[in-house]
């Protein structure tokens, strides 16, 4: 017992370090970039709040789990930003990796049960799984809009390319893609994305970098 409980302590506050991954979005006052620890208690919020709308029926308890599980791998492989084709290239191998190490910490069954949560979100093998994606995409989405666009305008990350983060909650159900619909109308209105240029004697356009400070 004495064993267990020294694995899981060492585990708590080696998590500690989630506080300090920061993700590529900006929080809403765009004074700093937001870490992997305030995004999962930020979905969590929206999980509470949103399943009543979208007619979720499954076990709110599980989808709480998933999302405090499904990030953790980045203390050790690092965030990939969403719209970052090379660093995805290697992702799965690198958050794999850094599952079997990070939760290989704890004590047998403590470590089933989050490697069995950080999988199960991965492979979108169940209904809360498949919840708590739709929010996970829709949060970074929306962090992304009340950040003023501070992300997409320095990433170079147009209308069109954020149709990687928008399908799926927007397919999740009505309720969803009301909100889609909604935060895509405040970000035309107030013009939050990277600007498209047309390349010279050419219809292709390729979207306008901003120059990092």
């Amino acid at each position: 017992m004495e064993d267990r409980v020294r694995q899981i302590m060492d585990f708590l506050v080696e998590t500690d370090g989630l506080k300090g991954i920061y993700r590529a979005g900006y929080l809403s006052d765009r004074s700093r970039h937001e870490s992997d620890a305030e995004h999962m208690w930020h979905l969590g919020i929206y999980a509470l709040a949103l399943q009543g709308e979208t007619g979720f029926s499954g076990d709110i308890g599980r989808v709480l789990t998933l999302v405090l599980v499904h990030d953790l791998v980045e203390l050790y492989a690092g965030d990939t930003y969403a719209y970052d084709v090379e660093g995805a290239r290697d992702q799965a191998e690198r958050e794999e990796k850094s599952a079997r190490k990070l939760f290989g910490k704890l004590p047998g069954d403590v470590a089933e049960l989050f490697y069995g949560a950080w999988r199960e979100f991965e492979e979108q093998s169940t209904s809360e799984a498949r919840f708590a994606r739709a929010l996970d995409h829709l949060q970074g989405f929306a962090q992304n809009v009340i950040s003023s666009g501070r992300s997409w305008t320095e990433n170079g990350i147009t209308r069109e390319r954020t149709s990687l983060r928008t399908s799926f909650p927007a397919q999740y159900s009505p309720a969803l893609a009301e909100i889609v619909d909604r935060l895509y109308a405040r970000a035309d209105e107030e013009g939050l994305f990277a600007p498209e240029v047309a390349l010279p004697g050419s219809e292709s356009v390729i979207p306008q970098r901003e120059e990092k400070a």
